[in-house]
């Protein structure tokens, strides 16, 4: 079955950095649209980043533009999101997702993984 893993959380300094990579398996990688998403503690999950099949279009959330940068890798079945300058408002559990389609709202991804905590101290 279709296994969305992510790894690469952690604790990190404000102004630090971070990469977070995401492995996929059981679904055909490249065909997918893949995206970033996370979720703060009593907030809601709100999107992050996503990248087209070929890694040649990106989008990013205002709030993380400039700093994070997502890109992938289809031979390793893997997205990755590197994230820079990370503030205390940036922690929160990250999550990688898989779709079909461009898209910006989590109800249009397909399949999800089960996170991993970010935390960035001030």
């Amino acid at each position: 079955q279709v296994q969305l893993v992510e790894s690469g959380g952690g604790l990190v300094q404000a102004g630090g950095s971070l990469r977070l990579s995401c492995a996929a398996s059981g679904l055909p990688f490249s065909s997918y649209i893949m995206g970033w998403f996370r979720q703060a503690p009593g907030k809601e999950r709100e999107f992050v980043s996503r990248i087209s099949r070929g890694g040649g279009n990106t989008q990013y959330a205002d709030t993380v533009k400039g700093r994070f940068t997502i890109s992938r890798d289809n031979a390793k079945n893997t997205v990755y999101l590197q994230m820079g300058s990370l503030q205390p408002d940036d922690t929160a559990v990250y999550s990688c997702a898989a779709g079909t389609r461009i898209a910006t709202n989590a109800g249009d991804y397909d399949y999800w993984g089960q996170g991993t905590q970010v935390t960035v101290s001030s």
